[in-house]
């Protein structure tokens, strides 16, 4: 049995490789269940899609690390799948394809569909594992990068010594609304689901509680955006979560 992903998401700047969480999308339960005990004996969180919806519902509501994603899938072409799911996530994702025939090209259309990484069937499990290791190094590097200053418009947020100003001078965030902040850019550009914020910020025993969530979030937009009712940059994914588009720097 696939072990049940953890409730509290793990921050990249902690993760190891042996606490990684990953979704395997593949139709072929063959190669599920190669995968699974791959998976499952190096340690790592496994869950499991047959198709481009149950992907979408995982990638949204869980704490994923890293993506599998065998191109070969019944309801939607993979190159498809990983462009979509590029909208939603910065997840590392590896892409798996048995187009040894055409191998170069597949990888490179992999590639600009937004995979990280490239591997073809029948693959040696050792080379995986590496692979998979070599994404969640970068991935942690990547988000122990996360630049400190946004500029939102006209408002500077400086995240690292907590403080935001504009052209009046300085704008009082309170430690919770920076904790939102700072969730928000270290996926900058991409949906971050209600239920990972609510969880990383919150915790899990208020899983299933948007309410305060989104008093933060419109307390934010009345501080930081020039028409909180037409935000620009804290953005609202209906039924989803929230998108911060904001320019970043170092500090």
């Amino acid at each position: 049995m696939a072990r049940r992903l953890r409730h509290q998401p793990t921050r990249a700047r902690e993760l190891t490789p042996s606490m990684a969480d990953v979704l395997v999308i593949a139709a072929d339960p063959a190669v599920h269940a190669q995968l699974r005990r791959l998976i499952e004996s190096w340690q790592f969180g496994y869950a499991e899609a047959e198709t481009e919806a149950l992907a979408n519902l995982k990638v949204r509501d869980r704490a994923l690390d890293l993506v599998l994603v065998d191109l070969d899938l019944p309801d939607v072409d993979g190159f498809t799948l990983i462009r979509r799911l590029r909208t939603w996530t910065p997840c590392p994702i590896l892409a798996l394809s048995s187009c040894t025939a055409e191998d170069g090209k597949v990888a490179i259309a992999a590639l600009n569909a937004g995979a990280d990484d490239y591997l073809s069937k029948p693959f040696d499990a050792e080379e995986l594992l590496a692979r998979m290791r070599a994404a969640l190094r970068r991935s942690c590097r990547a988000a122990e990068a996360t630049l400190d200053v946004l500029t939102m418009g006209g408002v500077r947020l400086d995240l690292a010594h907590r403080s935001a100003r504009d052209r009046r001078g300085e704008i009082h965030l309170t430690r919770l609304e920076y904790r939102v902040l700072e969730c928000l850019a270290r996926q900058s550009g991409f949906v971050v689901p209600h239920a990972r914020l609510v969880e990383e910020i919150w915790g899990p025993a208020h899983e299933g509680d948007t309410q305060s969530l989104r008093v933060c979030i419109k307390n934010l937009r009345r501080k930081l955006e020039q028409d909180p009712h037409r935000p620009r940059f804290l953005t609202t994914e209906l039924g989803i979560g929230y998108r911060l588009r904001a320019r970043q720097r170092s500090a």
